[in-house]
């Protein structure tokens, strides 16, 4: 059986609009090296042109890919019983097991992009939380978490752009369906803040892309 790596990435954990997207990419050595040529990098270096045409190439060189989606309303739901890196935990498990069917192309050392101040209790958290699913496997599996994963390992990197590249369209499609642009989402985004503040006046309260248990938002309320 040949080494598959996964790695695992996540897009919008910081946004106060719009959901978050958590990436997951198999690949064997022989694969990474061919993400590497394509210029697979840090998805925030990248423009959001070449993020979309790298995604798809990823796609077609890649042993296997899963982008997991969690709405705002969902967030905020989860923490009102978790924590932000709680979430993180239950996300990037949720990957691995989409990813681990099936058997023949399952993965043996996972590549984690650090959702925790501490690298080592991410690992030890993801690799609990996937044993209550696959408890025998769990423990055969090898844990790489690092804080800036995406600009160390290529299978990292590729799962950045494809989660990066899911969001971006997700955000796009909510702004054709309201007909209204608020720009990135962040709470650092002018535009972001002008809507959310018109909206509040307006509306006084916030629709379900909002995240509304952000202090941005909470604040506005």
């Amino acid at each position: 059986m040949p080494d598959i790596r996964l790695g695992i990435d996540e897009a919008g954990k910081g946004p106060v609009i719009g959901p978050m997207c958590i990436a997951g990419v198999c690949a064997t050595e022989e694969q990474e090296i061919k993400l590497k040529n394509l210029g697979v990098a840090d998805s925030k270096k990248l423009t959001a042109k070449k993020r979309e045409q790298l995604a798809v190439s990823i796609k077609k060189y890649v042993t296997s890919w899963y982008v997991y989606e969690v709405e705002a309303k969902q967030i905020d739901d989860l923490r009102k019983i978790m924590t932000m890196n709680e979430i993180m935990v239950l996300c990037f498990s949720k990957v691995m097991e989409e990813l681990s069917i099936p058997e023949d192309e399952a993965f043996n050392v996972v590549f984690l992009d650090a959702a925790d101040v501490s690298e080592e209790r991410f690992a030890r958290r993801v690799h609990d939380e996937y044993a209550k699913k696959y408890e025998a496997r769990a423990d055969q599996i090898e844990y790489v978490s690092k804080h800036k994963a995406d600009t160390l390992s290529p299978v990292v990197s590729a799962a950045s752009i494809l989660a990066k590249t899911r969001r971006d369209e997700l955000i796009e499609e909510i702004k054709k369906k309201e007909k209204v642009d608020f720009g990135s989402g962040y709470p650092s985004d002018p535009k972001t803040k002008q809507f959310l503040e018109n909206y509040a006046k307006e509306h006084g309260d916030f629709p379900d892309y909002v995240r509304k248990s952000w202090k941005t938002a909470e604040n506005l309320l």
